[in-house]
């Protein structure tokens, strides 16, 4: 082949590689420019955090912390509600005990509360600001007009309705995905601290929604409202005075035989007294009277009150899970 015949042949393969790219360039531009730009709403969600506001709004929105806006009062301050003005949102308003404020001055309350409102979850309560003065440590959450397990096992007499066993299973395994939630779907995990029915908001479709999550050091050494809720070792363990995933599992039983029983923690002594009849298999002495079983649920019941007495009667290391507690309760309200 002379030497003309190969300089045509090269050019000829270097002009068809060119035409080739142009054609691919062409068509890539061509799918660029035809390609739509995703709006804000195709966008995916992204929790922001908590919104920090200033004191003298949250002051002003509930009528300089009216009394007649109060609606409930815990072991770490007072919870008011009131619309937050930008928003016209109804929320409520927890103001921290001045006492535990002064005695945590030093730590990062904006830091952990905005971590905190990460967590977002159908059983648990968003918290959605917060607000800081010179001891004043102020907590904003949603209110969706919610009352406390608390008020529906233990206040019949101010109208509470009576909770029959399929809401009983269900706002008990409710309550464990939220702290399911918690403990596994966090990073770090959040641990709760105090884990007991007034915690436990009921919403209109009696959902349980785990509430005051990750606050308990805040009143560590306060042991009214505490005492009961928490194991033997958050007393007595070394270093002192420490919740852990295994002491919200201790407390979640005790919720458990509140609502097996219909009777309060009475600071430990519900424990000592239902304890011994379930390990004796004399469940029905503990039983709520004013809650019906049918007969064909008396194994599910005797099933619940083994996960409680595991639940408050096991060491720290020999106690479930609260997602091996919340697999079984779960369980359990499918075969309601």
């Amino acid at each position: 082949m002379s030497h003309d015949v190969v300089n045509i042949t090269y050019n000829i393969v270097v002009a068809f590689v060119s035409i080739v790219l142009l054609a691919l360039i062409m068509v890539l531009i061509i799918i660029c420019r035809k390609r739509p730009v995703e709006s804000e709403d195709s966008l995916p969600h992204v929790k922001l955090f908590a919104c920090a506001y200033p004191f003298t709004d949250i002051e002003a929105a509930t009528d300089g912390f009216n009394p007649r806006r109060i609606i409930g009062t815990g072991r770490l301050g007072t919870v008011y509600t009131t619309v937050i003005p930008t928003t016209g949102d109804m929320v409520a308003v927890k103001r921290i005990n001045p006492l535990f404020v002064l005695s945590n001055a030093g730590f990062g309350f904006s830091s952990l509360i905005k971590s905190l409102s990460l967590a977002q979850h159908p059983n648990v309560v968003p918290i959605i600001g917060f607000s800081e003065a010179i001891g004043e440590r102020i907590i904003v959450t949603e209110f969706m007009g919610m009352k406390s397990l608390d008020f529906y096992l233990h206040h019949s007499s101010m109208g509470a309705p009576p909770l029959d066993w399929p809401m009983r299973l269900k706002i008990a395994s409710g309550a464990a995905q939220g702290l399911e939630y918690l403990h596994e779907g966090l990073a770090p995990p959040i641990i709760h601290g105090c884990v007991k029915p007034c915690n436990i908001l009921i919403d209109e479709s009696f959902n349980a929604r785990v509430c005051d999550y990750g606050l308990s050091f805040l009143g560590a050494k306060e042991r009214r409202g505490l005492l009961g809720y928490v194991d033997k070792e958050y007393w007595v363990e070394k270093g002192g005075l420490r919740a852990c995933k295994a002491c919200d599992v201790y407390g979640f039983g005790v919720v458990l035989l509140e609502l097996l029983s219909g009777r309060r923690c009475g600071d430990g002594l519900l424990v000592e007294w239902a304890l011994p009849l379930i390990r004796d298999m004399r469940v029905l002495e503990v039983l709520d009277p004013k809650l019906f079983i049918p007969m064909d649920m008396k194994p599910n019941l005797l099933r619940l009150a083994k996960v409680a007495s595991a639940c408050v009667g096991n060491s720290r290391e020999n106690r479930p899970s609260i997602a091996q507690v919340a697999a079984i309760l779960n369980d359990l309200v499918l075969q309601v």
